[in-house]
């Protein structure tokens, strides 16, 4: 299994349905807090670009926004 990282924020929609999917599936994950989190906030930024959440890595690949389908495939589920 690939190591799943997710960065969010409490009030993030997408955030909260990348979770739930990630349940749903059984996939563990690591999340940070970016609202409260300041130095993840900056790795997040530094990997992915820009300062919208989710920010999701997938093993090494980076997926920003919930994207569902491409989760699925990489996770295999």
């Amino acid at each position: 299994m690939q190591n799943v990282t997710i960065y969010s924020t409490p009030s993030c929609h997408f955030c909260h349905r990348a979770k739930d999917f990630f349940k749903e599936k059984n996939i563990a994950y690591t999340e940070y807090n970016v609202a409260s989190d300041l130095e993840r906030r900056k790795e997040m930024v530094q990997k992915s670009g820009q300062m919208g959440v989710p920010v999701i890595l997938i093993g090494p690949e980076l997926i920003v926004g919930f994207n569902k389908p491409k989760i699925a495939q990489l996770l295999g589920v």
